[in-house]
């Protein structure tokens, strides 16, 4: 397995590899698309390459426009996803409970990240960085591979979402051509 760095959460209580998750992670993306073709063994290969944290409620685990290269899978709790619009005040977008990920295209591109996290309630979360994921990929390329794939289909996806919101915002304030 891969040596990451498991301290991108210094402050919080670090619960080590994901391996001990393996049965609760399998169990939650089930009903999940992004993993849904990995099996048990497959899982658990692929969560020796993560590191777990527990943060208590109120806890900001994402902060928009912070660094990063990682991205995280949230095992137990939720989290509220905010915004800043364009006046500078935080706006809600959305929440994400267990199974779903946050961070994939800070993952990706190593850009900012595009919102903030806090926990709402006892947060028990999995992070996988772009070094364990580059070590994944040579250690376990079968597994490496249907990882990038399935972020490369999920980020796909939220495009085509956000293109569709934006087209209908465009088509409410263009006037129609005849």
């Amino acid at each position: 397995m891969a040596q990451g760095d498991p301290d991108h959460f210094p402050k919080l209580e670090h619960l080590g590899d994901a391996v001990q998750y393996v049965e609760l992670i399998h169990e939650i993306i089930q009903h999940i698309d992004l993993f849904d073709d990995f099996d048990e063994d497959e899982l658990a290969h692929f969560a020796a390459y993560m590191e777990c944290y527990r943060a208590p409620a109120g806890t900001e685990i994402i902060r928009e426009g912070d660094p990063g290269d990682f991205m995280l899978m949230i095992i137990e709790g939720t989290v509220e996803i905010m915004r800043k619009d364009t006046t500078g005040v935080p706006a809600r977008i959305g929440n994400a409970g267990p199974g779903k990920t946050l961070g994939e295209m800070s993952l990706i591109d190593g850009e900012p990240r595009f919102a903030s996290c806090i926990a709402t309630s006892e947060l028990v979360f999995a992070v996988l960085d772009r070094a364990r994921l580059t070590h994944l990929i040579a250690d376990e390329p079968r597994i490496g591979v249907k990882i990038l794939m399935e972020l490369l289909m999920l980020l796909n996806q939220r495009l085509r979402v956000v293109s569709k919101q934006l087209m209908q915002c465009l088509e409410k304030r263009l006037p129609r051509i005849s």
